[in-house]
């Protein structure tokens, strides 16, 4: 993943040399639908039934537990289809590691005299005088809420570690298998995305599983609506910010919730420099 030209000369045994080349064929492959709403039409509309069921239709089925047909178009629509050989899942600019790991870039940005970091601890179980006047809330919006309309439904994974005694195990960081008789949907090597040199190497095998922490919304109409119920809530609550893909029950990716993050601070920003302003002038 994803589709390149190099999956389609492989695949079909062609030679196809430039990106007008594979866009001639991938055309030729593509079966229209007239209107696109699920994810299995993105996919069929694009490129046609046998790429769709060879690299999508059993992987999406293993992820969500459902079929392409029952899925909301944005799903596959995250993974594209390339005419050229790039073979990177993401296109950004700029794609890159933390240098220390993510838990050291955390414990960093957690390191300051105004943060008390308590782990293990359930909002629900706090007292209101513990609480904050404003509290970020990043957990699933409808356990908030005391699932007072149902619960929303999330896929988890399970996941299997380890370390082996050899070199490399893979010739890239992640392997996906969209076989549907392979239990698992992906390998990831980790050497590959730190660059670390070591005579043994450690791999993760991932379960799709309907149990388990909550890790992807699954995008769906009527999950959708069940959600919009939840937001009038949340859009009563002054003194909660929701935010991640739980707490806004979206499928972001990691920059996009950063982006998110980002985007909050800069208006609660403005907000408290408009009201200290505004604090400032009345004491005048």
């Amino acid at each position: 993943m994803p589709i390149n030209r190099t999956t389609l000369n492989g695949l079909y045994d062609l030679n196809l040399q430039t990106d007008e080349d594979a866009a001639a064929f991938l055309a030729a492959q593509a079966e229209p639908v007239e209107k696109i709403e699920t994810s299995r039409d993105v996919v069929v509309n694009a490129v046609g039934t046998h790429l769709y069921e060879t690299f999508f239709q059993g992987y999406t089925r293993k992820q969500w537990g459902l079929d392409p047909s029952e899925l909301d178009k944005s799903v596959t629509s995250r993974v594209p289809t390339r005419t050229n050989l790039d073979d990177r899942y993401f296109l950004d600019s700029f794609q890159a590691m933390p240098r220390d790991g993510f838990t050291r870039m955390f414990e960093k940005m957690l390191d300051h005299p105004n943060i008390d970091l308590a782990l293990g601890a359930d909002y629900h179980d706090l007292k209101p005088s513990e609480l904050a006047p404003l509290t970020v809330y990043t957990g699933p919006i409808d356990a908030f809420f005391g699932h007072r309309f149902g619960p929303l439904p999330y896929r988890s994974l399970h996941f299997r570690h380890e370390i082996l005694d050899q070199r490399r195990f893979q010739e890239v960081a992640v392997v996906n298998y969209p076989d549907e008789a392979v239990p698992y949907t992906r390998i990831t090597e980790y050497k590959h995305l730190t660059g670390q040199v070591a005579p043994r190497t450690s791999i993760t095998y991932e379960y799709p599983s309907a149990e388990g922490d909550p890790y992807y919304p699954i995008p769906r109409p009527e999950n959708q609506a069940l959600y919009k119920k939840y937001e009038a809530l949340a859009n009563q609550r002054d003194d909660v910010i929701f935010l991640g893909r739980l707490g806004t029950y979206r499928y972001y990716n990691m920059d996009q919730v950063v982006g998110q993050a980002l985007a909050t601070y800069r208006r609660l920003a403005e907000r408290m420099a408009i009201q200290t302003g505004a604090a400032s002038t009345a004491a005048e």
